[in-house]
């Protein structure tokens, strides 16, 4: 595979990835009507595991604690902390706050990849894109609001869960740098991201009432959220990070708000503002302006001196 056509099919699958991502509040939303945010959790990873379980049933052995404690890691950030703190934060501060904090995960994931991986350097266009996605994404998420209503510990928890993305894609970066399979590593991922979710099972309790489950929709949105959005877009997702590296792919999390507002107004018929399409040009913009190396414009200006 070239140099180029890596590069193509890692933008693409993370694409893809947002596609999908950017819709999950939908089903999200309509599950909160009968199951706690614990409880969807589990009943979504605990089905994303099994279907990749049925994919790839083989059983990896890893080569040193040393990498299994990536794999630990990745399940604890990625799949356990990361929504856990988005949905308690949600239980205190508005959702347009978390929506707009959360989506600066690619700032969070440019500064740890710094410290942590070779090549993966903070850059001019790299600010100037995130300054003018971040003013995109707030106009999206308030449309039309004129006072930011402030919760302390919501916002700081809200602040939180990007972070803790963001060690998840630099560890998923190193661990895609081992060779293991994409498919069993994520399988791997989820299985330690549901064994530290037992805490708080323990804490909120999951109830199998099998009623709820047997509802279509129920059924239907779970599946999508166990299947395509965990099982399929993990490894996407992983693999997006391998090819391009985790400060690239996390730009395409800009996107997220632009694909809930079109997917809010096709599914749940919620209005489209001004504030809303303009923001969504400037997420786009932003995301754009991010993607472009910094050194293409230093290095024409040498050639042209030469």
């Amino acid at each position: 595979m070239t140099k180029t056509t890596k590069a193509s099919t890692g933008h693409l699958l993370a694409l893809f990835t947002m596609l999908v991502w950017g819709t999950t509040f939908i089903s999200t939303k309509w599950l909160l009507v009968d199951f706690t945010p614990v409880e969807i959790l589990v009943f979504r990873f605990v089905l994303g595991y099994a279907a990749l379980l049925l994919i790839y049933p083989r059983f990896q052995r890893i080569a040193s604690f040393r990498e299994e404690r990536l794999f630990m890691a990745a399940g604890l950030c990625g799949v356990t902390l990361y929504f856990l703190i988005e949905n308690v934060a949600l239980e205190y501060t508005l959702a347009s706050n978390v929506g707009v904090i959360v989506s600066i995960a690619p700032f969070f994931t440019a500064v740890v990849a710094h410290f942590a991986l070779d090549g993966e350097r903070l850059n001019r266009n790299f600010m100037l894109g995130f300054g003018i996605a971040l003013m995109g994404i707030m106009l999206i998420s308030f449309h039309g609001q004129t006072v930011l209503q402030i919760n302390p510990l919501g916002d700081l928890l809200a602040f939180i869960a990007p972070a803790v993305w963001a060690f998840y894609s630099v560890l998923m970066r190193k661990i895609g740098q081992l060779g293991y399979h994409a498919i069993g590593a994520t399988r791997k991922v989820f299985g330690y991201g549901l064994l530290f979710m037992i805490p708080a099972v323990w804490l909120k309790g999951v109830h199998p009432d099998l009623a709820r489950l047997l509802v279509p929709a129920n059924a239907a949105n779970l599946l999508f959220l166990g299947l395509g959005a965990s099982a399929l877009c993990f490894v996407t997702w992983s693999r997006a990070v391998h090819l391009l590296g985790a400060v690239k792919t996390s730009v395409y999390i800009y996107l997220v708000p632009v694909i809930t507002v079109i997917a809010s107004t096709l599914l749940l018929r919620e209005p489209l503002t001004w504030g809303t399409v303009l923001g969504a040009l400037l997420t786009l913009v932003g995301s754009y302006l991010s993607e472009r190396p910094a050194r293409a414009g230093r290095a024409s200006r040498l050639r042209a001196i030469k």
